[in-house]
């Protein structure tokens, strides 16, 4: 069976990815669609807003055919590595990777993508890093200085998509890209009704207002009743690991490099607030979220050893009958246990701490999730 990987968040699952599955199931009406989704806490650094159970269930119940967990080690890092581990485990088993982006122009993504491969890029990076210009603004200089165009990095999806692109490369993977347009804006905190962000999404959310509008008629009903999360309700549980770390710790945080460790480390020490320790490390070089990545590996006991090392599985989340048998045929790769295995190696340990910790985020309170009792959805005919 064919079948399209999608890497995702879904944090919601809102109108936007109700077209993008649907735009695949009409491309490739007998293949399958396997979405490999970040867990309870995602890219930019925050606990997902809804329980990623949950938000596999709804991800099926609107068209997906399997849901994987994409491991918190992949969720948790920047741009590249979430792309390039996403690609590595999906490339095994899927025969195109379907993504949207602003820009939509396959031909372009992939010239930028090959450029950012090129031998001669890191030194050209490096020189415009040198001048204190941020790593988004110095990766697109630098690609303006070689002649290519660097507008295909200056949107959020665009970049991912040449991320997705360039692991493909450089995995050297057989694997075809999809390209979506992605309509509408990615940070936009009005909610669009045809082409909604996730941000707006959110924010309606979490301060109690219509939300059920922008969300597929199905996941609405999933949604409706369950509980929310917020970096805000954990924000005391984050300032107190922080306030406890050791230096050591702290040194070993991923993204803490060029002092950027010590500088969180002396603010958490002598302030008490969260924002106000994010804001007085913040610096001009180092984007907001690559921070809030920081603080949440800090929260969650995640070091760059840790973050660098592959997780050793992906869990399944959700799935139908042919979900099904695409998993009996992604288990030749080896990254996929049976139900409820247990292994022996470190990251599982992670996995169950940060299923317990995620409950600290609950707007209202809930009791803490136990990883090794979690049951997969099943979606029947």
């Amino acid at each position: 069976m064919e079948t399209t990987g999608i890497i995702c968040e879904y944090n919601p699952l809102h109108l936007g990815h109700q077209k993008q599955l649907d735009a695949v199931r009409a491309a490739y009406p007998d293949g399958g669609i396997v979405c490999l989704m970040s867990g309870n806490f995602v890219q930019r650094g925050t606990p997902a807003i809804l329980d990623k159970s949950l938000r596999a269930r709804a991800a099926v119940e609107c068209g997906a055919d399997l849901v994987l967990e994409l491991p918190i080690t992949a969720s948790l890092s920047s741009a590249e590595g979430f792309a390039r581990e996403g690609v590595r485990i999906l490339g095994g088993f899927c025969d195109r990777l379907c993504f949207g982006a602003e820009t939509a122009d396959k031909d372009a993504i992939l010239e930028t993508a090959k450029a950012l491969l090129r031998a001669d890029f890191p030194e050209t990076l490096h020189r415009e890093l040198d001048k204190g210009l941020s790593f988004p603004a110095a990766r697109q200089k630098a690609l303006e200085t070689m002649g290519l165009s660097g507008n295909v990095l200056s949107q959020p999806n665009d970049i991912l998509a040449v991320e997705y692109c360039k692991a493909i490369l450089s995995l050297d993977l057989n694997i075809e890209p999809m390209v979506i347009a992605r309509e509408g804006s990615y940070h936009d905190t009005d909610a669009d009704t045809q082409n909604p962000s996730a941000t707006a999404v959110r924010t309606l959310m979490v301060q109690g207002k219509k939300w059920e509008d922008f969300v597929p008629d199905t996941a609405r009903d999933i949604f409706a009743t369950a509980t929310l999360h917020d970096l805000s309700t954990g924000a005391q549980a984050i300032l107190y690991r922080l306030q406890t770390m050791t230096d050591e710790e702290y040194e070993q945080l991923p993204y803490g490099s060029e002092g950027l460790w010590r500088k969180l480390m002396q603010n958490a020490r002598t302030l008490a607030n969260l924002e106000d320790i994010l804001t007085a490390t913040k610096s001009r070089r180092y984007t907001r979220t690559r921070l809030d990545r920081m603080v949440m590996c800090a929260f969650l006991g995640l070091n760059q050893k840790g973050l660098d090392s592959p997780a050793p599985y992906v869990r399944a989340l959700a799935f139908n009958d042919k979900g099904r048998e695409i998993l009996k045929s992604a288990r030749e790769t080896g990254l996929f246990p049976n139900a409820g295995e247990t292994v022996d190696h470190p990251y599982q340990e992670l996995e169950y701490r940060a299923g317990r910790l995620y409950s600290l985020f609950a707007i209202g309170g809930e009791q803490p999730q136990q990883e090794q009792q979690r049951r997969i959805f099943y979606k029947s005919k």
